[in-house]
């Protein structure tokens, strides 16, 4: 599982901002995730890099990542764990403009890594 975290981590710093947002899909593709489960691999290491970004204050890279089905959205359950690490407001009203504010800040984020 680290190594998914690594590479995912290195996917998302490296991929040309045009191919950004990346579908939960498209991740388990370019890793090479093979069944079963492979979009919960894909969660699980978006979660472990949310908690260690939450930990260093950093924004959430995994906001670079979203569902296939969900108007440019991340799935529920980015939202549910941004609100329980405080970095999003509980009202699930405020999540589509806080997850919009957060996709910038990853996105300059990486700019930032790339220099």
């Amino acid at each position: 599982m680290t190594d998914h975290i690594t590479a995912l981590r290195q996917l998302l710093l490296s991929a040309p901002q045009e191919t950004l947002p990346m579908t939960y899909q498209q991740v388990a593709t370019e890793l090479g995730l093979t069944p079963p489960r492979t979009i919960g691999q894909v969660t699980q290491a978006l979660e472990q890099l949310m908690r260690e970004d939450a930990a260093q204050q950093t924004p959430f890279i995994a906001a670079l990542v979203v569902s296939r089905r969900g108007d440019g959205l991340p799935a529920t359950g980015f939202f549910e764990l941004a609100v329980a690490l405080g970095r999003f407001p509980k009202d699930p009203t405020l999540h589509e403009s806080a997850y919009r504010a957060e996709f910038q800040s990853a996105l300059n984020e990486r700019e930032d890594c790339q220099r």
